[in-house]
């Protein structure tokens, strides 16, 4: 029983800490999704299920969603893609490879709304660097509006938001790739093993925690990121580059309906929690299985 008290005691201040950040504003929304709420958060009454009836039956909710979905698989996926490659690489030694860091580590120094400024001037219609450099190599014969129709609008998000993103995950597979002992890859080279037999054989399996860890982290962070899709087209051209949050951001500071947003942040809690659930158990099962 002593032990125990000590234990529970020790983790009590974290779980308090955890409760104000989590449970408080989880409460918080909760009431609110289920209030009239002035555009000033004032509460004016109680609404039952009225603000979310009205939330579903918003065709523009499923749009954001699966543009949401799309977003966070395209980023994602691009980014642990992108990684891998130039983490073997940086892993590798080579006069420079310290400068080589510094300059993969650089968009993860910048603020993610200055970077997606930065994406805007190069997107120009007019004046950007992308039209430019087109021209001058005779791939196109006029600007293009970049951010001025959804076909390009959103992939060019995409791209900006796996360059927001590769460094933190080429980071955490170099710290995988140096946790591998030496001397595997030293054992499977007197085995005959090729490089792709032992990149299959030994490197992916034993990067896979870290793979995890990037695949759960990255998916948190571009669900819920703002500042890329909010800082070029502000979800336009007529929300045909909405996502949740920034759906979320026009209910609540646009619109003046709190309520509603409240709905749409208990949708996006939801939605992460059941994939990061889902993704733990997946987890789970393949290391019991190992």
């Amino acid at each position: 029983m002593s032990r125990s008290f000590k234990a529970y005691a020790l983790i009590f201040p974290g779980f308090f800490v955890s409760a104000l950040i989590i449970l408080w504003p989880l409460i918080t929304l909760v009431q609110l999704s289920m209030a009239q709420v002035n555009r000033f958060g004032q509460i004016k009454g109680f609404a039952g299920l009225q603000n979310y009836l009205v939330v579903f039956q918003d065709p523009l909710l499923y749009a954001s969603l699966l543009r949401t979905l799309v977003w966070t698989g395209g980023v994602v996926g691009g980014t642990l893609l992108l990684s891998l490659p130039v983490a073997l690489l940086m892993h590798q030694r080579f006069y420079g490879r310290g400068l080589a860091r510094v300059l993969i580590m650089l968009p993860w120094a910048i603020s993610l709304a200055m970077l997606a400024l930065v994406g805007r001037w190069m997107l120009n219609g007019e004046s950007g660097m992308v039209n430019s450099a087109l021209s001058y190599f005779g791939l196109i014969h006029g600007n293009i509006a970049w951010l001025g129709q959804a076909s390009t609008a959103f992939p060019a998000q995409i791209l900006i938001g796996i360059v927001a993103s590769y460094p933190f995950t080429v980071s955490v597979y170099l710290g995988g790739l140096s946790s591998v002992p030496t001397e595997l890859y030293e054992a499977a080279r007197l085995e005959g093993s090729s490089p792709l037999q032992t990149f299959w054989r030994i490197t992916v399996p034993l990067l896979k925690p870290f793979i995890n860890i990037a695949v759960v982290l990255n998916t948190i962070y571009v669900f819920n990121s703002f500042p890329i899709i909010w800082a070029t087209t502000e979800g336009g051209p007529a929300n045909s580059t909405d996502i949740l949050v920034t759906y979320l951001y026009k209910l609540a500071f646009r619109f003046g309906k709190v309520g509603e947003a409240a709905v749409l942040s208990l949708v996006m809690f939801l939605v992460l929690l059941a994939f990061t659930l889902i993704y733990l158990r997946i987890s789970s099962t393949e290391r019991r299985a190992s």
